[in-house]
């Protein structure tokens, strides 16, 4: 046998000392790693954080100013007197279009108010003209042709004498509502505040340079009729270069910038050293304009119609109130109307003096990226800019991310390229962690819905910390946590292997960011901001050697990561807040889970990025990912139990809308083939009828619309509007013995049929009459096309994008007078004695004018007090000509 060599020897026993060095390393590692039973003080101390400043910061409201303290705050607004007048516009009641209480008493209760105001104003410094309007005309609005007839607008226009401009500011509300709800918030608040700005400007000392018009439009539940009317034909129209358009999705709460421009950017840059109570977000104004929500302002009118730039503006909180017969003076606080009221009167002051109001062409290049920090401060910047500092923060980020790999290099035993192999897997497996942060909380949106149980956070809105945030934490995580426990790597010390996971959350951030902004978004705004303070901790680190001393980095990251979590807490908490009730709206066809799964998802993506992976610096980190599924599994079972039952009367209801039908089909020799009456369903939100069984309702023989479509027009349903009509194949009619007793006249005549001169085509003529809102649906039979009609012409001009039947939707406001129109129809036979097309007519009887009758009235009140219905009586007659 042969002795090993004595430098053998001395190699075996080097290596020796190594592996002991490696043991003795990998020891002190995990006893330098914290305690795991400190890992639930850390995660708490961030949950803490968003109730002790997100929480407060989001729902401050400055005090409302009363009408006594109005000589202490001389030219501000005062609460007191826009909430007396609320309280006599909530006591007028439902405001429907073509209703007494619209188009006589709200109108004249505006009318009042204006020469109130004129009587305080400073008419040596002012002039104050009011013009009532009543304009006639159709657009399209979605596939319906959206024609009115008379309705009403209440234009207000305060000049000071000195000034000649002609360039207007155009302020906007209307005064209209929904059925059931008097509006007191939508829009009633908007309503008031605009009187009360009316009234500081006419007494201020101060004149102002361009005149001010001031529309109290009453059709914008119609919709938006009323601001068409306005912006295509009043006179002071063609003035009017810029516009705040003042909205409200709830009751109460801050009131949201949530659309601007188009381009435009100097508007923003007057909202940034004006508004006193800044909230916007360019987020915000890319959802609601990509058309994912349930919701449309008149602002897209005045942009499409009439080119005029602006701001769009609305209150957002408590939006379960919306179109409801809750929404009423008792629900408006004081103090938020003294918010918009602040806001409404300093930018109304600025933009009255702004010298681009001369000519807003010659400022309208580009988009603007805008954003409040917590309603404290806000900041603005053009789109060019954007990209900019997206763009530079991003490559900044990935340098400095380098420089700390290769000081990890110099300071480890491994070499450059082992430590590139390791960060390189660490950021494939942040990826998957993005991926499941955002597929955990879908999946649980999918079981959920699939087992019947969506919405049941629509009441108790914390339910979604269990159910979603709580799985995309542990999506973020868990690979990562895997890797750290199953592979120990020696050659580099536990700080830094878990400093490379933050350094991979900033390649994705540059990524994503780099992404986005090149396919025109501006929401990479998000990431922009979350890597500059990610790089600012980096760089701080990296030169103060912070960097090489365990885990001392860990400090400076997460003090400067405070920021970014206020401001992204901050901002998916208010996506929550105007999700949350809009899903009781958002209709059936799709599962609201997956929505709000997504939210919480990227809320958590943004918010935790820089702070979950940290739960790795505590030992077991694999007990605090158990921890986080109990949470799950807890919260889940009491979702599942009545917590989770989405509505509760008065605060959060169920909207259930419903037509008391009566349907007479007519015949080509004039027989009638169906004679009938029943309700006509349209459910709102994804547990359509179920929520409303085994309740006082009686729905037997509900059945779904679906098998009428290819029996009946229009599936045999008279749809009110576009959105009705959109989902009539999936609506439900519910038979009833008794016929509907129909409150009132209509009438659809036919004057003549005329054989045109061409020989090929021929015209029908009719006349219609009936309450304020009617329909027709035209449906050609087959080798029948409409060569032409009365109507605009949108729909015949582009046969691509709408087909038949054809929805005309026809509503009046004071004007009563009959339709009279002609449809033009050519056939391929050239034979005029046959049946040529179907015609539907449907006459709504929406506001309460018309009297339900004593069935109909009874089944209305058997509904349960979870549920709000609005409903109103329908006759709808189908004619084949």
């Amino acid at each position: 046998m042969k002795l090993p060599s004595g430098k053998d020897s001395s190699k075996s026993k080097h290596h020796s000392d190594v592996s002991l060095v490696r043991v003795l390393s990998q020891q002190k590692q995990l006893k330098s790693r914290l305690p795991w039973y400190y890992a639930p003080s850390f995660l708490l101390l961030w949950v803490a954080l968003f109730y002790a400043v997100v929480i407060p910061l989001y729902n401050r409201l400055p005090d409302g100013i009363s009408i006594k303290g109005e000589s202490l705050n001389p030219g501000e607004f005062v609460a007191e007197r826009a909430q007396r007048w609320l309280y006599k516009y909530d006591r007028i009641g439902p405001k429907v279009v073509g209703s007494v209480a619209n188009e006589v008493t709200t109108v004249a209760f505006l009318v009042d108010e204006v020469e109130n105001i004129r009587t305080e104003m400073r008419s040596h410094l002012y002039e104050l003209e009011i013009d009532v309007q009543a304009p006639s005309g159709a657009y399209m609005h979605w596939n319906m042709v959206n024609m009115y007839q008379g309705v009403q607008n209440v234009v207000v226009k305060l000049s000071s004498k000195g000034s000649n401009s002609i360039a207007y500011l155009l302020v906007n509300s209307h005064f209209d509502s929904k059925p059931t709800s008097p509006g007191s918030g939508d829009d009633g608040t908007m309503v008031v505040v605009m009187l009360e700005v009316l009234r500081q400007m006419a007494i201020s000392e101060m004149p102002f340079e361009h005149p001010i018009v001031f529309l109290f439009n009453g059709a914008e539940e119609n919709p938006l009729e009323a601001s068409h009317g306005f912006i295509t034909q009043h006179k002071w129209a063609p003035h009017c270069k810029a516009l705040i358009n003042l909205e409200v999705a709830g009751s109460g709460g801050r009131d949201l910038l949530f659309q601007s421009g188009p381009n435009n950017p100097w508007l923003m840059k007057y909202y940034n050293q004006n508004a006193k109570h800044p909230f916007a977000t360019t987020m915000a104004e890319e959802i609601f304009q990509s058309g994912i929500l349930p919701s449309d302002t008149d602002f897209r009118i005045f942009r499409d119609y009439g080119q005029v730039p602006g701001l769009d503006i609305a209150q957002i909180s408590n939006g379960y109130l919306y179109h409801t017969k809750f929404d009423n003076f008792e629900a408006v606080p004081g103090d938020s109307l003294q918010n918009t009221g602040e806001n409404a009167l300093a930018l109304v002051r600025a933009f009255a003096n702004a010298s681009e109001m001369y000519n807003p062409e010659e400022h309208s290049e580009g988009h603007s990226v805008f954003f409040d920090f917590l309603g404290l401060f806000f900041i603005y910047y053009t789109e060019t800019t954007g990209i900019i500092l997206n763009c530079v923060i991003a490559v900044v980020s990935l340098v400095l991310v380098g420089c700390s790999l290769l000081r990890m290099g110099r300071e480890s035993e491994a070499t450059l390229g082992q430590i590139l192999i390791w960060f390189g897997i660490i950021l494939g497996l942040h990826v998957v962690g993005f991926f499941l942060s955002i597929g955990l909380p879908l999946l649980m949106g999918v079981l959920y819905d699939a087992g019947g149980q969506s919405l049941t956070y629509f009441s108790n809105t914390w339910l979604v910390i269990g159910l979603y945030i709580c799985p995309a934490m542990i999506g973020q995580v868990l690979p990562l946590s895997l890797y750290y426990t199953l592979r120990r790597n020696d050659k580099i010390s536990h700080p830094n292997h878990l400093h490379m996971s933050l350094h991979a959350h900033c390649v994705l951030l540059a990524l994503i960011a780099i992404i986005l902004t090149a396919i025109s978004l501006r929401t990479p705004y998000l990431c922009m901001v979350s890597m500059l303070f990610y790089a600012a901790a980096l760089l701080i680190n990296l030169i103060s050697t912070l960097h090489d001393r365990g885990y001392y980095w860990v400090l400076i990251v997460q003090v400067l990561q405070l920021m970014p979590f206020l401001y992204f807490c901050h901002l998916f908490y208010m996506f929550l807040i105007v999700f949350f009730p809009m899903l009781g709206r958002f209709g059936h066809s799709t599962n609201p889970d997956l929505l709000i799964a997504l939210i919480c998802a990227m809320g958590t993506f943004f918010a935790m990025g820089f702070v979950a992976p940290l739960i790795n610096m505590f030992r077991w980190p694999k007990l605090i990912l158990l921890g986080l599924g109990v949470v799950t599994f807890i919260f889940s079972m009491i979702a599942v139990s009545g917590v989770g039952f989405p509505y509760r009367a008065k605060t959060s209801v169920m909207r259930v809308h419903f037509l008391h039908v009566r349907r007479i089909f007519y015949e080509y020799d004039g027989s009638v083939s169906l004679n009938d009456s029943g309700y006509y369903f349209d459910f709102q939100d994804r547990r359509l009828y179920y929520p409303l069984e085994d309740t006082s309702l009686n729905l037997t023989g509900l059945v779904s619309t679906e098998s009428d479509c290819s029996k009946y027009l229009m599936c045999g349903v008279p749809c009110f509007n576009h959105r009705w009509c959109k989902t009539r194949s999936s609506s439900h009619w519910l038979p009833r013995d008794e016929p509907v007793a129909i409150p009132g006249a209509s009438s659809l005549q036919l004057l003549s049929k005329t054989v045109l001169d061409s020989g090929t085509a021929v015209r029908y003529s009719f006349e219609m009459s009936g309450p304020p809102h009617m329909s027709l649906y035209i449906q050609p039979l087959d080798g029948v096309t409409v060569e032409d009609w009365s109507f605009i012409r949108n729909i015949l001009d582009e046969p691509e994008k709408y087909s038949a039947p054809y929805h005309i939707f026809f509503a009046y406001g004071k004007d009563s007078t009959p339709l009279k129109f002609h449809i033009d129809f050519a056939i391929s036979s050239g034979n005029f004695d046959v049946p040529v097309f179907e015609l539907g007519f449907s006459s709504h009887f929406v506001s309460y004018d018309f009297d339900r009758d004593a069935v109909g009235l009874q089944f209305i009140s058997d509904f349960p007090d979870f549920a709000h219905p609005m409903e109103w009586p329908t006759l709808f007659e189908r004619y084949v000509f």
